[in-house]
């Protein structure tokens, strides 16, 4: 997709954080774009940079100990290059982010309408007469009842699902071309989380925005995500549309995720799969495959080789960073989808010789020819 489609194209961000104990590398070449009227589903355990990568394009993690490299382009400007001044034109108005805790995130001494108007009159010359009609109208837009009232409340007057609906509202005060929504369910009901999403959806399709939506759930994005990427340890491991997640994932971790959720189309008695161990240290990180000490297929080689983001072979737009040959990742899918536990498909990779071993093992013609 080229930078005229688009209306946000990151190129190969990188960021660092140097700290007393080391460089943070929390993210480590991420690349994506998204067009105008579109959803990015980012999705990723805590600490896989998926909400650094949000706010650096925000220029939220500017300072003296932070590295950035790469690009991010909204609408061919590059956001890394520009001055703080001009960032703080664009943010809060053509982009906007819905931030991960609504209650830390609203100002607690200040009412909830105040926060609204504050948002209006920062980039647009109205009055404050005009901006508490807009206050009001946000409120009664994303479904807070009596919004002439509520308008006067402070943020521990509202509920959980209110106070989030509140910090959308104010997201939304002058339009965004893009919106960022990190963890916008997170501590709510499922309820609550399913009314969530059916508004962001509904906000998108009236305005046109594109959104990029944040998430360690899989099963948030399920419905609402044109496209999903997967991120690992600072990197999207996997990218490809919604569909071809969930019906061919191609990459250990993307199952690990898929089966630690539960379906409505398994058996009750079916026991969640969690995946084993912990997200790694991103000042200390594994060599080879980052994912290599959690993963239940590992191989020798991938201890040393550092598989790069790359075609899925005959899925076109489906990209995976994976060392295991595309048709054992087929069977390995194929098997979970079956029933069958990591532990039973790990004989599939030790039955099939490692590449490094074929080609050590092919005569010195063959393995030139």
């Amino acid at each position: 997709m080229s930078a005229r489609e688009s209306l946000l194209e990151v190129d190969n961000l990188k960021v660092e954080f140097h700290t007393d104990d080391g460089v943070v590398y929390a993210v480590d070449g991420v690349s994506y774009s998204i067009r105008p009227g579109t959803t990015l589903g980012i999705v990723g355990e805590s600490g896989s940079g998926k909400s650094v990568s949000a706010l650096t394009t925000l220029g939220l993690t500017r300072g003296k100990r932070t590295r950035v490299s790469g690009r991010i382009l909204f609408e061919g400007r590059d956001l890394l290059t520009l001055p703080d001044d001009e960032l703080r034109e664009i943010r809060g108005d053509d982009i906007a982010m819905i931030f991960q805790d609504p209650l830390s995130s609203l100002h607690p001494f200040y009412k909830v309408g105040y926060q609204l108007m504050e948002a209006v009159l920062m980039h647009r010359s109205v009055s404050k007469a005009a901006a508490r009609d807009r206050a009001i109208d946000l409120l009664e837009l994303v479904g807070i009842p009596d919004p002439h009232r509520r308008v006067d409340s402070y943020p521990h007057e509202f509920s959980g699902g209110m106070r989030q609906r509140a910090m959308i509202a104010m997201a939304l005060a002058n339009e965004p071309k893009l919106l960022i929504a990190d963890e916008p369910t997170t501590a709510l009901d499922v309820t609550v989380q399913a009314q969530i999403l059916a508004l962001l959806e509904d906000l998108q399709q009236r305005l046109g925005m594109a959104v990029i939506i944040i998430t360690h759930d899989l099963g948030v994005v399920a419905e609402i995500a044109d496209e999903i990427a997967v991120m690992y340890a600072g990197r999207i491991i996997e990218h490809a549309s919604s569909e071809r997640i969930f019906a061919t994932p191609q990459h250990p971790y993307t199952w690990g995720l898929l089966k630690s959720i539960p379906r409505l189309d398994t058996p009750r008695s079916e026991d969640l799969v969690p995946i084993s161990g912990r997200p790694p240290s991103l000042i200390n990180r594994p060599s080879g495959c980052h994912f290599h000490p959690r993963c239940p297929y590992v191989r020798d080689g991938h201890k040393r080789v550092d598989p790069k983001l790359e075609p899925v072979p005959g899925e076109f737009g489906h990209e995976v960073a994976c060392l295991l040959p595309a048709p054992l990742r087929k069977q390995i899918w194929q098997g979970l989808q079956a029933g069958r536990t990591p532990d039973e498909l790990r004989r599939l990779v030790d039955d099939k010789p490692a590449p490094e071993a074929v080609a050590a093992a092919q005569p010195a013609d063959e393995a030139g020819a």
